[in-house]
């Protein structure tokens, strides 16, 4: 008995698995709705490069040394052109109407000429800076008086964009 019990158990259980199981229901229909887009990293804003603003020193008469408001203007230039700006800057020198234009062109470049020196024994360096003279050619105020050229008498430090080749530098010198 104890082998036809053994060959029964399996024999049923082969009968119960051969039942008909009920058919599932059918599955409510997924549609398929696209993975969002992976998240962009957020970068900080990146602030636009530091631009320098254009500034005068002014000269007394005649003269191509600089007076201590002038130093103190280039002293602030200075701070400003080494705290990231990368910028050339180009020295223009200017004269008054009077003298002759020779004369002045020769004045205009040494007054360039001065404040480059003083720029770069501040610290700024030498290939960032170019100089010209423009003598009496470009005159700010109109006028035949003390005020007109007091204005006249000047270097304007303008900022330019890109780098200053070394050559150029040099041939400025």
């Amino acid at each position: 008995m104890r082998f036809v019990s053994f060959l029964a158990v399996p024999v049923v259980s082969l009968v119960a698995c051969s039942h008909a199981q009920p058919a599932p229901a059918p599955a409510a229909e997924v549609i398929a709705q696209p993975a969002p887009p992976p998240a962009q990293p957020v970068a900080a804003p990146v602030p636009p490069p530091l631009k320098l603003a254009a500034a005068s020193i002014y000269f007394d008469f005649d003269s191509a040394e600089l007076a201590e408001p002038t130093r103190a203007a280039l002293q602030a230039f200075f701070d400003l052109a080494r705290q990231g700006y990368d910028q050339a800057i180009r020295i223009e020198g200017n004269c008054d109407e009077r003298g002759s234009r020779e004369y002045n062109l020769a004045l205009g470049q040494r007054r360039a000429d001065a404040a480059r020196k003083y720029l770069t024994d501040l610290g700024l360096p030498a290939n960032r800076i170019t100089t010209i003279s423009f003598g009496k050619e470009r005159p700010r105020a109109a006028g035949h008086d003390e005020d007109a050229w007091r204005e006249n008498r000047r270097d304007d430090l303008v900022p330019v964009d890109g780098q200053t080749s070394n050559a150029v530098s040099q041939a400025s010198r």
